[in-house]
């Protein structure tokens, strides 16, 4: 999920090179941004379980899936385990937040670099700044999804 450009110390060369760059950042964020979302299930699905075997007798008999086998525990066995998993997935999260933020950063300052303006699909063009630049250059890019 690394990209090319201000890391390895070599600018890009034209305007193509710009907007590939910038298309592989946007691309980084959506595949993080879409990891997190997945996580988030995961988190929300072993709260049901939670919340589910929390109130039963610890010494009733569960089944829980382990490398594809379905093995038998007791709810005392199982359900500390759930909540680590669950702990452990929110904490990834909260990394993958971070490491999200500083790439939204990261675009952010690339965009105000090279002036990048994002045209919209009925062909409008938003300026991250606000504002309309009369004779500045920029690369004109279009939505993520376009190739």
């Amino acid at each position: 999920m690394s990209h090319k450009g201000e890391d390895d110390g070599k600018e890009p060369v034209n305007e193509q090179a710009v907007a590939n760059l910038y298309a592989s950042m946007r691309s980084d964020i959506n595949q993080l941004h879409s990891k997190i979302t997945e996580l988030e299930m995961e988190v929300s699905e072993h709260s049901l379980v939670i919340n589910a075997i929390q109130p039963l007798d610890p010494s009733r008999r569960c089944y829980r899936m382990i490398g594809g086998v379905l093995v038998e525990r007791t709810i005392k066995e199982v359900l500390p385990a759930v909540q680590r998993n669950k702990e452990g997935l929110e904490e990834v999260i909260s990394r993958m937040n971070e490491a999200l933020e500083k790439k939204k950063k990261e675009l952010s300052e690339f965009e105000a670099k090279y002036k990048i303006r994002i045209r919209k699909a009925d062909g409008d063009v938003k300026d991250e700044a606000g504002r309309k630049e009369g004779s500045a250059q920029g690369v004109l890019v279009g939505p993520a999804g376009e190739n």
